[in-house]
């Protein structure tokens, strides 16, 4: 290019803004995220009630290394302290791990060890048949004692593009996907709702199942309910990736349109 082709490029040059324009244009919608992509449950009409089957509840079972939280209650609360002696149980209200737990560690055989009552197989037992198995015991010791036995270890993980990503202990059995994602602040913007992991484990293998937040199906999912241990990460969109690249990105843009613009201006 020389200067006799100078005025020549700016008789052209409403023709390459008016180019530079259109790549602008192309850019900015190629950019654009759906907000569909950002909405629980977006494929309810909010015109109408919508009844959604849905998946049944099964109570989890007491495993070995699990904590339990067991109070045995008499008229004489004197007469019961030695069982209660493990102290005050963790506080009924859902916190993040900070410390030790206290209560009654399960075995590697299945079992809890309290004082005066001995040794009480749980592991295989739902928390109301583990409740009867220590009134068994302690009717033996004290008339008509109430037996309260819960977990105090039900664990559940959220990771990823959460507000408070933490492990937290939970004191209600049925905790569903919603609930942990309600205990961690939600998702951020960048969370990729059509895609949360959850990995389950069973101790000799995990699942790792996907769950599309943006369906109404989870409802019915056998994965809607959580177990204690269960991780959750949210993996970030491709908005979040843009944002780490964006002065890498914007420099690459730059560089793309000027040389565009100059090939086309040649060519003009």
């Amino acid at each position: 290019m020389d200067l006799i082709s100078i005025p020549y490029m700016i008789r052209k040059l409403p023709r390459i803004c008016a180019f530079g324009g259109v790549l602008v244009f192309i850019a900015l919608c190629f950019s654009c995220g759906s907000t569909k992509n950002a909405i629980y449950f977006s494929d309810l009409d909010s015109s109408r009630v919508k009844q959604i089957p849905a998946t049944e509840f099964h109570e989890p079972l007491i495993q070995a290394d699990d904590i339990l939280s067991i109070t045995v209650q008499t008229i004489d609360p004197s007469a019961s302290l030695p069982v209660n002696q493990t102290g005050n149980p963790p506080s009924a209200t859902a916190s993040a791990v900070t410390g030790a737990v206290s209560g009654f560690l399960v075995d590697k055989n299945g079992y809890v060890e309290l004082p005066m009552l001995g040794m009480i197989k749980v592991a295989g037992l739902n928390t109301m048949d583990a409740k009867e198995a220590v009134r068994a015991k302690a009717v033996k010791y004290y008339k008509n004692p109430t037996i309260q036995l819960r977990f105090a270890n039900f664990k559940v993980t959220v990771l990823g593009e959460v507000a408070k990503p933490a492990s937290y202990i939970v004191p209600n059995e049925k905790v569903s996907i919603l609930d942990a994602i309600s205990l961690a602040g939600d998702l951020t913007i960048y969370g990729k709702r059509q895609n949360i992991m959850l990995i389950r484990d069973y101790g000799t293998w995990k699942d790792v199942i996907r769950l599309d937040l943006g369906s109404s199906s989870l409802m019915a999912s056998p994965y809607f309910y959580l177990k204690q241990n269960d991780v959750i990460y949210v993996e970030p969109n491709k908005a979040k990736v843009a944002a780490n690249n964006a002065p890498k990105n914007q420099f690459i843009t730059i560089i793309l349109a000027v040389a565009t613009l100059i090939v086309t201006a040649v060519r003009l």
